[in-house]
C-alpha cells in the first residue's frame, strides 16, 4: 500500500531515490538511538559518539530536504495533482526527523546525567521500553522498505504498549512519596518522554505504510504530538 502511494512520483528512478531516503532517515534514526542508549548504559564513552551522533542527525535533516524537493518537483511539474499524497510524503519525512531530534535528547540525558540509575522500578521497565522501541525500528524499517503491512501493525501495536507504560512511569513519579534523588528523577521522566515520542513517530510512519492517510499525525488517544 505504502509504496502504491508513490507511483505519482513520475519516474521509477524518482520512486526509489525517495524510498532510499526515508530508509536512510530510519536507518540514521535506529544508529543513533542504539548509539544514545549505550551511553545511558555506559557501555560507551559519550565522548566517543558524540560527535557521530550529531552527524548522523544533520544527515537525517538533509535527507528530509532532499525528500522536500522531490515533492515540490513533482508539484511544479505536475500542478494540482497527487497533492494528499506528496503531503503524506512529506509529513512520514518530518516524523522520520523528529526521530532524529529524540534519539539526540537520548544522548543528551545519558551525556549531562552522569550520576546512575539506582531505582529498578524506574530502570527496569525504561529499559523494556528502549528495547521495544528497538524492534519498533526494525520493523518500521522493514515495512516501509517493502510495503509489509503486517509488520507496520506489530510496529503499532507495540507504540501503544509503550505509550501506556510510559504514562504509568511518569504518574509513578508524581507521586512516589519514596526518597529519589532530584537529578536522577528527572532523568528518568525525561527518558520515558522522549521513548514515547520516537515510539509515537515511528507509529505515525506505520500508519502510513498501512495506506490510512486520514490517520496521520493523529496517534492513537494521544492529545499532543
Amino acid at each position: 500500500m505504502f509504496r502504491e502511494l508513490y507511483t505519482a512520483l513520475t519516474s521509477a528512478n524518482t520512486i526509489e531515490q525517495a524510498f532510499a531516503d526515508l530508509t536512510k532517515m530510519l536507518e540514521n534514526g535506529a544508529w543513533m538511538f542504539e548509539r544514545a542508549n549505550e551511553v545511558l548504559h555506559s557501555t560507551v564513552p559519550a565522548e566517543d559518539v558524540r560527535q557521530p551522533i550529531y552527524d548522523r542527525d544533520q544527515a537525517i535533516n538533509a535527507l528530509e530536504r532532499s525528500i522536500r524537493r522531490k515533492v515540490l518537483r513533482h508539484l511544479t511539474v505536475n500542478p494540482g495533482h497527487d497533492v494528499a499524497i506528496c503531503l503524506a510524503l512529506m509529513s512520514v519525512a518530518k516524523d522520520a526527523e523528529r526521530i532524529g531530534d529524540y534519539c539526540k535528547n537520548v544522548f543528551e540525558v545519558g551525556y549531562f546525567y552522569t550520576e546512575g540509575f539506582h531505582v529498578a522500578k524506574y530502570q527496569v521497565p525504561l529499559d523494556e521500553m528502549s528495547e521495544q522501541v528497538s524492534e519498533m525500528f526494525g520493523k518500521v524499517i522493514k515495512a516501509t522498505r517493502s510495503s509489509d503491512e503486517d509488520q507496520a501493525e506489530q510496529a503499532l501495536a507495540r507504540a501503544l504498549r509503550i505509550r501506556s507504560r510510559c504514562d504509568q512511569l511518569i504518574e509513578a513519579l508524581f507521586r512516589d512519596q519514596n526518597q529519589i534523588e532530584f537529578h536522577e528523577a528527572v532523568a528518568y521522566s525525561l527518558l520515558a518522554r522522549h521513548y514515547k515520542r520516537v515510539a509515537a513517530h515511528l507509529a505515525n510512519i506505520a500508519t502510513a505504510v498501512l495506506g490510512q492517510l486520514e490517520d496521520l499525525d493523529f496517534y492513537p488517544q494521544e492529545d499532543e504530538k
